[in-house]
């Protein structure tokens, strides 16, 4: 029986098992918004921006390792997917985005609501693809789908003409895909994984940094395994929080510029480094030429173009993290005994010494809401078991510092792009992936500004999420740069939220429900109330204006050049930041 592309395109979908697309409508998609009108199997979400659906499509797949779908039409609305394309490109995230084009004759015409989304997007999608026949429609969706959730993850796009959809064709679903340029290395080389555990073995202060990875691979137990087993701390980066239990013994934290001491120190220290799905970002090592001066590598990923692209490795090994630690934790299990708490006794009571030498943690004050103080109340009355998205900034390294993370695919952040906008759809999209779970997109006052007409989906989508707004009337991380390294020059960073907008009164406007909280002591209260309330709950938190992410690692400068903020203690409510000390 024949089918319209459009038809071809909803049984493709639900042969994929998809059951949720974010979308908004728009000319040559009609025919495709109209098929899905009769699809009971297919629930079709309609954001207010096509940003928002990619994000949303993103928190999606984020939070459930299935891959995330968004449909948009033409021209400004595959243009408007751009962003969060690029998101998702960065920290390996599948989704499938599905956009509208012009008649193919009218292609290169500059038709009305043309644009070469294909050129445009070539440059962060894993892959993308314009659909000329009809005929070729369902083994590229099913070839789409097979790209993006395999290898290393990403996003591709399948941009589809307007006669495309509407012309037939017989529905043919191929029972696999095969690709010829395309053959993702899954098991690692055993040589080299000898090579890795041989260099476990007799490494004496080794460092596990763990990467996304892990979490793309659901190898978060065999990473617990060999950590367990050998005694090596893991220091975890953005992406791979809650790849490791927070709450862990052997746990450092988050390694990088916002990393902890102890992660930084540890791995300045460390003689061996097992770099586990992670690709040595910027963010993470610091000046090259200085990043773990003493280490030997080995580097463990899927994508072999990630291995030797920043940092020089001992031991590459390509392939998927959790085949590979598979393998690894074998092999060392049956390598010849040995007393694991002796050998790194040492190196783990030296780690204990630099986390009790400069712990996490804050100067609190009683009449001040610190915003480290309001995530730590989160984490109390949810006990660690939400599901945490981030916006960027400030906001996103407190959130990274001071929630803990003992569950992977919990921590939902925008790490490689940084986009600021991402934490409230993504978080929309994680909702509705996991209605019984408590969703909140920890956000800053300027963040939350990027796409808060999504209050709307929420709301009428009855989606229980709640947004936490550190509001400090600020563009926070950029002012805190002003700050130190622009003599207080606040160029266009001072938002005055005080005045313009209420968020409380937005959320009420959207028909959700708007809480403030000016002092700590209102803080509990304000969270309990809203995650007692069964609609989307906007709290907006006074926090402390001039408060900083700390530590610190400025550009360009090592691991070990941390800075630190010294208050002054005699006048607390002051706050005053004396003087920056170096360690």
């Amino acid at each position: 029986m024949k089918m319209t592309g459009a038809q071809i395109i909803v049984e493709a979908l639900k042969r994929e098992g998809v059951r949720h697309i974010f979308g908004y409508p728009g000319g040559v998609v009609l025919n495709i918004f109209d098929t899905l009108y009769d699809a009971k199997d297919i629930d079709l979400i309609l954001t207010r921006h096509e940003q928002g659906a990619v994000h949303m499509a993103d928190g999606y797949a984020r939070s459930t390792g299935q891959v995330g779908v968004a449909l948009v039409t033409s021209g400004p609305g595959a243009t408007n997917t751009v962003t969060g394309l690029a998101t998702a490109a960065m920290d390996s995230i599948p989704i499938v985005v599905f956009t509208g084009q012009v008649p193919t004759g009218l292609i290169g015409n500059d038709a009305f609501q043309e644009a070469d989304i294909v050129g445009i997007t070539r440059p962060c999608t894993k892959y993308n693809y314009l659909v000329k026949d009809v005929k070729d429609l369902a083994y590229t969706i099913k070839e789409a789908f097979y790209i993006a959730s395999t290898g290393r993850p990403g996003p591709v796009v399948i941009d589809l003409p307007k006669d495309v959809t509407s012309s037939q064709a017989n529905f043919v679903w191929p029972d696999e895909i095969s690709i010829r340029s395309y053959n993702p290395t899954l098991e690692g080389n055993k040589w080299m994984i000898a090579k890795a555990a041989e260099e476990i073995l007799k490494s004496k202060k080794p460092v596990i940094v763990a990467g996304g990875g892990i979490i793309a691979s659901g190898a978060s137990v065999e990473l617990l395994e060999l950590a367990e087993l050998t005694q090596v701390p893991v220091t975890t980066t953005l992406m791979g929080i809650g790849g490791f239990p927070s709450t862990h013994k052997l746990s450092l934290g988050m390694p990088g510029m916002h990393g902890t001491f102890y992660a930084n120190k540890s791995i300045q220290n460390a003689d061996l480094l097992v770099a586990i799905g992670m690709r040595f970002d910027d963010r993470v090592t610091g000046k090259l030429d200085a990043f773990a001066p003493n280490a030997k590598i080995i580097h463990i990923d899927i994508d072999p173009t990630s291995i030797r692209k920043n940092v020089d490795v001992d031991v590459p090994i390509v392939g998927d993290s959790k085949k590979v630690l598979v393998v690894l934790n074998q092999i060392i299990k049956e390598s010849e005994k040995h007393q694991w708490e002796e050998i790194r006794h040492s190196w783990l009571r030296q780690i204990e010494e630099w986390k009790k030498e400069h712990p996490m943690t804050y100067t609190f004050d009683e009449d001040i809401i610190k915003p480290q103080y309001v995530i730590e109340q989160l984490y109390e009355i949810t006990e660690g078991k939400a599901i945490i998205t981030t916006e960027v900034g400030q906001n996103q390294m407190w959130a990274a510092q001071y929630y803990k993370y003992d569950y992977p695919r919990t921590f939902l952040s925008s790490g490689g792009l940084g986009t600021m906008g991402y934490g409230f759809p993504a978080a929309i999209g994680a909702q509705m992936a996991n209605p019984d779970k408590i969703v909140v997109d920890i956000a800053g006052d300027g963040s939350i500004q990027m796409n808060i007409q999504e209050l709307a989906t929420a709301v009428i989508n009855k989606l229980p999420v709640k947004v936490m707004i550190l509001n400090n009337g600020y563009l926070g991380m950029v002012r805190q740069w002003q700050e130190l390294f622009f003599n207080e020059r606040y160029s266009k960073t001072l938002l005055e939220t005080d005045k313009i907008p209420d968020f409380v009164k937005v959320a009420e406007a959207y028909g959700a429900v708007g809480l403030r909280a000016t002092k700590p002591s209102e803080v509990g209260d304000v969270i309990r109330e809203a995650l007692k309330t069964k609609a989307p709950v906007f709290m907006d938190f006074k926090v402390y204006w001039k408060e900083k992410v700390y530590p610190m690692v400025p550009a360009g400068a090592s691991l070990d050049e941390m800075l630190f903020e010294e208050t002054n203690k005699k006048d607390k409510k002051k706050l005053k930041a004396d003087k920056i000390i170096m360690t």
